[in-house]
């Protein structure tokens, strides 16, 4: 057996106890099943046929003993229907779970190659199909068994060759079966992958539905969608054609066998071989036995579909965090915020170039600190490699003098906040997305953080202040709202590192002035990396540091810098020309 197999049975270590449940019902459903025709035959043979002044009083006590039985057959069915059902809900549960969370571990180099959409299907579809296999699988193997053999037998008992020519069917229809299956395997493969690009592009048009607006390209996007969703339809039909063939020949096998059974066991009856008593036994046991084989081809249809979803499940969950935390990872509790860039290099993939080289740059503990430089030559990157959402491929980084490999993630990003250019706010309240920063805080401190963001005055003037919902990352606010919410949550976490890439880019000159003097009574004594694009936004920085191609091209103040006529100064006056 296989890892994945293996781990595919796993799951249903937490619920043993439920599963014997139902598999004890599922034996006791087969059992009752293979007893009432036998009961028939009973009444037919020893009663119809030999009568007795209790005949009556027998066929009386027999019907109330099936009565019993079609009673119990109910109650174990209604088991299996609902406990077996929730059994398999709650397994998805779990599996589900696992996967968000271990999504959660994997760092941001491997959601630069995912699509969304992508993820979102292998959270949701590809599990949703594993409750019905996690259910019925056992349940379906066990009955079909049971029935299958109890049948076998009493066919046996009752008419040695008329079951042999029944069985002659059998390897052809198995043979059949596996085939198209396989097929039916690869079909279903391919359309789940299809559903994922779906939704990937259903993602990207709504995430960008503004854009898609003002550029007027609805069409362009609904002829994206079309294609994707042609291909979808094109999937389908494959997996459609095989499954028809795969269903409609093992119906139509076992259609045959009930014909061979009607011609073979009506020519038994005249040559008195077969007596109509037997023949009646027969015909019912012929239908246990059809049932399981149906019962084993909608288990197939949904193991393929099952085992597909499953395996896509574990491609992601394979995916080995390419950033962990040590063995002896250790927990910092007073952070100074020295930090020291050792030789760093950094590429995001093998075959790319590097995005920086040999940066070495020591920090002092509450040094305001710019990189400004063109576009593309790291600077964001730069500050990435210090919370570790990308690892350095070269040389090394320290806080405190411990190397950031040896802090434990949590421990690590728990002191740095980060304000990003690219503002994403979660769908709620005002309150709910400040409180992001400090998950425990009171109202009181929520507010004080807006106040210093300057943006409890716009706050008090939504329809319903702090508990205002915003919409879908934020589209009921403007811009500068935005930005300002996120510049809350960072004052609301109140860090001893801060990171801000171009905080305030959103915001109008009048705000702008106002946060500005707000960052910078929060970097009061803090390490402060600012990420600036706009130079004029950086005067006041401690040390402002150029980057360039080559890496650090020259560092120093803003005078200093002006006073060098390096690229700096180069930068700054093309800027005031704009």
């Amino acid at each position: 057996m296989n890892a994945r197999r293996k781990k595919f049975l796993s799951y249903y270590k937490p619920y043993l106890g439920l599963l014997s449940a139902d598999l004890a019902c599922a034996f006791v459903v087969s059992a009752i099943t293979l007893v009432l025709p036998l009961c028939i035959r009973y009444i037919t043979v020893y009663v119809l046929q030999q009568p007795s002044p209790e005949a009556l009083h027998r066929i009386y006590a027999i019907g109330a003993w099936m009565v019993a039985l079609v009673l119990i057959h109910t109650f174990c069915n209604m088991f299996i229907s609902y406990q077996g059902h929730l059994m398999g809900a709650k397994m998805e549960s779990d599996m589900r779970s696992e996967l968000f969370d271990h999504l959660q571990k994997l760092s941001f180099r491997f959601y630069d190659e995912q699509k969304t959409g992508q993820l979102m299907t292998r959270t949701t579809n590809d599990i949703l199909s594993l409750t019905e296999l996690y259910h019925h699988g056992p349940e379906d193997l066990l009955i079909s068994v049971l029935k299958f053999a109890g049948a076998f037998a009493i066919l046996i008992y009752i008419d040695v060759k008329l079951t042999l020519i029944v069985f002659l069917f059998l390897p052809v229809m198995a043979a059949y079966a596996f085939y198209f299956n396989k097929k039916m395997n690869v079909a279903l493969r391919e359309s789940k992958d299809r559903i994922g690009d779906i939704n990937a592009q259903v993602e990207d048009t709504l995430s960008g539905i503004r854009v898609v607006k003002s550029f007027t390209n609805e069409h362009i996007e609904q002829k994206k969608f079309a294609y994707a969703n042609d291909r979808f339809v094109q999937s389908r039909g494959a997996g459609y054609k095989s499954e028809t063939l795969f269903h409609e020949g093992v119906i139509a096998f076992t259609q045959l066998i009930t014909i061979a059974v009607i011609v073979f066991g009506g020519a038994a009856m005249l040559k008195a071989s077969l007596d109509l008593a037997d023949l009646l036994t027969f015909f019912l046991c012929i239908g246990i036995l059809i049932e399981p084989i149906q019962r084993l081809v909608n288990f197939a249809r949904l193991y393929q579909e099952g085992m597909t979803g499953f395996d896509r499940f574990m491609d992601i969950l394979e995916v080995e965090p390419d950033i962990r935390d040590a063995d002896d990872a250790i927990e910092l509790s007073h952070v100074r915020g020295e930090v020291e860039f050792r030789n760093v290099s950094f590429k995001y993939k093998e075959d790319h170039d590097e995005v920086l080289r040999n940066v070495s740059l020591h920090i002092q503990a509450g040094e305001y600190v710019a990189f400004v430089g063109p576009s593309g030559v790291g600077k964001t990157t730069l500050c990435s490699l210090l919370p570790r959402f990308y690892e350095a491929s070269e040389g090394e980084i320290r806080l405190d003098g411990h190397p950031v490999k040896r802090i434990s993630q949590l421990s690590l990003r728990r002191h740095i906040g980060i304000v990003q250019q690219d503002v994403y706010l979660f769908a709620g309240t005002v309150l709910d997305n400040i409180r992001y920063g400090k998950p425990d805080a009171d109202r009181e401190e929520v507010i004080v953080a807006a106040r210093k963001a300057h943006a409890h005055h716009f706050i008090m003037e939504l329809p319903d202040g702090y508990d205002t919902d915003i919409g879908q990352r934020g589209v009921k606010l403007s811009g500068g709202q935005q930005q300002r919410l996120s510049i809350a949550r960072v004052f609301l976490k109140n860090p001893p590192i801060l990171i801000l890439d171009e905080a305030t880019s959103s915001l109008d000159n009048e705000s702008e002035r106002a946060i500005q003097a707000s960052l910078e009574q929060l970097t009061d004594n803090r390490t402060t990396l600012v990420i600036a694009h706009r130079l004029s936004t950086v005067r006041n920085a401690q040390r402002i540091v150029v980057l360039s191609d080559k890496g650090i091209e020259e560092q120093g103040t803003h005078e200093a810098l002006l006073a060098s006529g390096g690229t700096y100064a180069k930068l700054y006056h093309m800027q005031l020309k704009l």
